[in-house]
């Protein structure tokens, strides 16, 4: 059984996944446990492009998750995972090359429960900064972050894993109630210091630099209401992309 299961949910990324497979290998090296130590498993979700094919050829385990939605993907992923700790991370991101030392220091304390590395963005302008400070607040306020976020098999199996009835927002609920599993076991989430992933600003090159404020509005609304909007916020934003 390998220490870590990192695992990535990919829709057509074949562009993408290999300058992230590239950051793993980095880290796989710098892991003081053995790069033998990693598996990568690649949650392939209905692509229609090589990001398969890709993960293959880089030694990656793959998996084929026909139901288009990014919780179902994640769990389709950490169905064949064999790790102890399972990493979750966006296939248009990168890791540090310290990451998996850093997880492991964390994981190997009963402290904490769950976390996150953070993450750093590809280029920032005015209207992305305001929206990295509302971030930063909410994952000040309740403890939760993103980037890289890691949690052990055992506690991910125990909760019930990702929601696959969410269209957005899995991941949050997914720390909300692993905070909540700790909480009762007198441990907490844990944000990493130093090890931030790279994020892509992708979504802002397309929808623009204060877009945000409008579909994170729009967004939340859908959500609390259940509306068909709800659908067609998500199909716009995360499930029908130009790529």
């Amino acid at each position: 059984m390998p220490r870590f299961s990192v695992i990535i949910p990919a829709y057509n990324e074949e562009s993408y996944l290999p300058r992230l497979l590239d950051s793993i290998d980095a880290a796989r090296v710098k892991y003081k446990g053995g790069a033998d130590e990693v598996e990568v498993v690649v949650a392939n979700n209905a692509s229609t492009d090589r990001t398969a094919e890709v993960a293959r050829s880089r030694g990656c385990r793959v998996v084929d998750v026909t139901r288009r939605t990014i919780a179902a993907a994640r769990n389709g992923g950490a169905s064949i995972a064999t790790g102890e700790v399972l990493c979750f991370i966006d296939a248009d991101s990168t890791i540090h090359p310290e990451t998996l030392n850093s997880v492991d220091e964390a994981m190997n304390g009963g402290c904490f429960v769950a976390g996150a590395t953070g993450i750093r963005l590809e280029r920032l302008s005015v209207g992305i900064l305001a929206t990295f400070v509302v971030f930063l607040l909410v994952a000040w306020l309740t403890g939760m972050d993103t980037g890289l976020v890691f949690c052990r098999r055992e506690d991910f199996e125990r909760v019930g894993g990702y929601d696959e009835e969410r269209l957005y927002a899995e991941d949050v609920k997914l720390l909300w109630t692993l905070r909540r599993l700790g909480k009762r076991r007198g441990q907490s989430l844990v944000r990493l210091r130093g090890v931030k992933a790279l994020g892509s600003t992708r979504k802002f090159d397309r929808f623009g630099d204060w877009h945000y404020f409008t579909m994170g509005l729009n967004a939340l609304l859908g959500l609390l209401r259940g509306d068909p909007k709800d659908r067609e916020i998500a199909d716009q934003y995360w499930y029908k992309p130009e790529r």
